[in-house]
This record gives C-alpha cells, sequence and structure tokens, in this order.
C-alpha cells in the first residue's frame, strides 16, 4: 500500500528515547512521503517539555526535594502568557531512584509542592501540570504540605505526609497554605483514568512497580480508602473522579482541594499541537510508546491518537510500535491496524539502548513499503 502522508507522533520510550527522538527515527528510514512529526505527551514525563516547546515558553531551574528527600535541580516551563507547566516527574519521578530506594510507603511528592511554590512566588498563577510517572502513592499529602497544609490524627498531632500515614490522617488543616494559591487554576494532565482507591485504583494497580510489597499494597489500599473519608468530610467525594489515582492519588487531591480539572492528558497534547489539521489527510500515523500493554487502553498516547484519527479521519491507517508489547484483550479491543513490537526477546540492557532503539525503528521502512 502507498502511503502519501504520514504522521508519527509517538510518547516517549520512557529512559530510553523521546517523543522526537522516536519520529526522528521512524522517519530516517522514510523517503517519497510526506513526513510530518508531532511531540507528544500523555501527563506523563515529558508533557512540560512538549508543552514548553510547542507554545513558545522558556525553562527555569529550581531546588527541589526528589521523593526520598534529597535535594535536587529540576525545572519547569514558563509560557508567554505567564502560565506555569510542570512535570510532577521532573521532582518526584520514579526515574529519580534506583531500583532498591522504590518504596511508596516513605516517598513523598514533596518537591513537587515546591516546585508549584517557587512558580507562584514568581508570580504564576494559571498551571499545566503533567502529574504521570510518579514514585509515590502519598495521595498527593507532601506536595500539599510543601503549600503549607498540615495533616493531624485523631490527637490533634501533625503526621508525616507520606503513604504509610494516610491511615493515620484524620483531619487537613489549610489554615497556613499558600495565600498565593486563592488565585490560581491548575489543569492537570493524567496519563491513566483509574480511580482514588479500589481494585482499579492508585495502590492496587501501580504501587507494586513502585517498589512496594504485597503486605505493603494492602496498607496503602486500606491508606488511601481512609483519606478518602478524609477527603470527604471537608471537600468532598473523590471516588467517582476519573483520574483521581494518577500520580499515587495526586489527582484526586487536587481535584478537590486545589480545584483543579483533570482532563486527559493526550487530548490536551492533540489540542494544542495542531493533530487534528494534520491529520485529516493523512494516509498513515503511527503512535506507539514504550510498552504497550493493558494500560494503554486506560488513557495513554497511543490510545487517544487512536481515538483522534478515527474521529477525524476514519480512511487512515493506525499503526502502533512498541518496544514490548503484551498481548491482552483490552489492546486488542483498541483496533490498531497493526502492532509492532520492536525489542521482542532482546535482554533489557539492549531494549533500553537508545542507539540500537532508533536502529530498530528505522527498520520499520521496510514494512511501511510492504
Amino acid at each position: 500500500m502507498s502511503f502519501r502522508k504520514i504522521i508519527i507522533a509517538s510518547d516517549s520510550f520512557k529512559g530510553c528515547l523521546s517523543s522526537l527522538e522516536v519520529a526522528d527515527a521512524i522517519a530516517a528510514g522514510l523517503d517519497g512521503h510526506k513526513i510530518v512529526r508531532i511531540g507528544i505527551a500523555d501527563g506523563g514525563e515529558g508533557t512540560a517539555e512538549t508543552l514548553t516547546r510547542s507554545l513558545g515558553g522558556r525553562t527555569v531551574g529550581v531546588m527541589v526535594h526528589d521523593p526520598a528527600g534529597r535535594r535536587i535541580m529540576s525545572s519547569y516551563g514558563i509560557l508567554p502568557d505567564g502560565t506555569a507547566v510542570l512535570d510532577l516527574a521532573s521532582a518526584s519521578g520514579l526515574t529519580l531512584l534506583a531500583p532498591e530506594e522504590r518504596n511508596p510507603m516513605r516517598t513523598s511528592t514533596f518537591g513537587t509542592g515546591e516546585m508549584i511554590l517557587d512558580a507562584l512566588e514568581r508570580g504564576c498563577r494559571k498551571f499545566m501540570m503533567g502529574i504521570g510517572g510518579s514514585a509515590t502513592n502519598d495521595a498527593g499529602t507532601g506536595m500539599l504540605a510543601a503549600l503549607g497544609f498540615r495533616f493531624l490524627d485523631s490527637d490533634g498531632k501533625a503526621v508525616e505526609p507520606c503513604g504509610a500515614n494516610l491511615s493515620r490522617i484524620t483531619e487537613i488543616d489549610g489554615s497556613g497554605a499558600a495565600e498565593e494559591l486563592a488565585g490560581a487554576g491548575f489543569t492537570v494532565a493524567c496519563d491513566v483514568d483509574n480511580p482514588f482507591f479500589g481494585l482499579s485504583g492508585a495502590s492496587e494497580v501501580f504501587a507494586t512497580q513502585k517498589g512496594a510489597s504485597k503486605d505493603e499494597v494492602a496498607a496503602l489500599e486500606a491508606g488511601m480508602a481512609s483519606f478518602a473519608e478524609v477527603l470527604r468530610k471537608s471537600y468532598g467525594e473523590v471516588g467517582e473522579i476519573a483520574g483521581a489515582g494518577a500520580a499515587g492519588g495526586v489527582g484526586g487531591a487536587m481535584a478537590l482541594i486545589l480545584g483543579a480539572t483533570l482532563k486527559r492528558g493526550i487530548d490536551m497534547i492533540l489540542d494544542i499541537s495542531g493533530f487534528d489539521r494534520e491529520v485529516a489527510d493523512a494516509d498513515l500515523v503511527i503512535t506507539g510508546e514504550g510498552k504497550i500493554d493493558a494500560q494503554t487502553a486506560r488513557g495513554k498516547a497511543p490510545a487517544g491518537v487512536l481515538e483522534r484519527t478515527r474521529r477525524i479521519n476514519p480512511g487512515a491507517r493506525v499503526w502502533a510500535i512498541g518496544g514490548r508489547v503484551e498481548t491482552c484483550p483490552e489492546v486488542e479491543a483498541l483496533g490498531f491496524d497493526r502492532i509492532v513490537e520492536i525489542s521482542a526477546g532482546l535482554p533489557e540492557s539492549e531494549a533500553m539502548d537508545p542507539a540500537k532503539t532508533a536502529g530498530r525503528l528505522l527498520l520499520l521502512s521496510d514494512l511501511i513499503s510492504e
């Protein structure tokens, strides 16, 4: 089949290649086609960079605490209109920790709150945030603590904000919250639609990959359910908010306490990037991410690209490319025209090598010319 116009709109291959590096590697093997590269993200790592670059913003640095409490240099974007664009992952992300350091019972989103506070002090009052890729399961309590909130137990004593202590919290004290928050508005890009707690919630689905044991997952789940009740008494019901479980509960906390609007991250990026205009006359759309699995169907970038393409240009073919592909009913139900696994059977060291991954992506040209 001849593809005249090809759009390459893949998410990053986390820890290996950025979104635009994936697009460049695929495009390098294609001749005789009109190629359109679109950098995308879905609320996970890289969302702030994609938005800042797309909208002509600038990057500022800030010292924050990482998930383990160490001081690190992080950064976020400020757009020409003064909107702050942040990635939670740049302060509280899983990639900031060595595998043996992962412990969602203790890790904290405090550094994310420090980023928000820095932006507030610079005069920013509008925020766009990507909250995927977290190392935490603290329901956003660390972030809120950095912004001046306190968490109290049944004796009225302050509780350290972390996953292990969620069950101890009985009251949220916002009397010391940063005054600038009163005039701030938050739009949060979520990379998943999981609820705050429950079988599909933050702890049950994601805590294991953040380092939790089976018993710790159960403890974190109990803590999230308990904290949801505290939220309900003071702010409202969190249980039915899609995306409330994103970033270990940060989505829900921001929605109820900071009044944030939660959006599917890929939709936000596609709207800003002009994807609809470009896809209208495309013949082939290539999307993807590092691992395609059941979570892909829950708001991840490839699913969003497929859905948008089907709506705007039903005749276009849509291919999904993954370093790893986990065949499952959820992925099959999405309806991609083709799914390609480029690192099947390779050891992790080779599968994550940027140069070798780029080389394998280059070979997609053979499939496109079939």
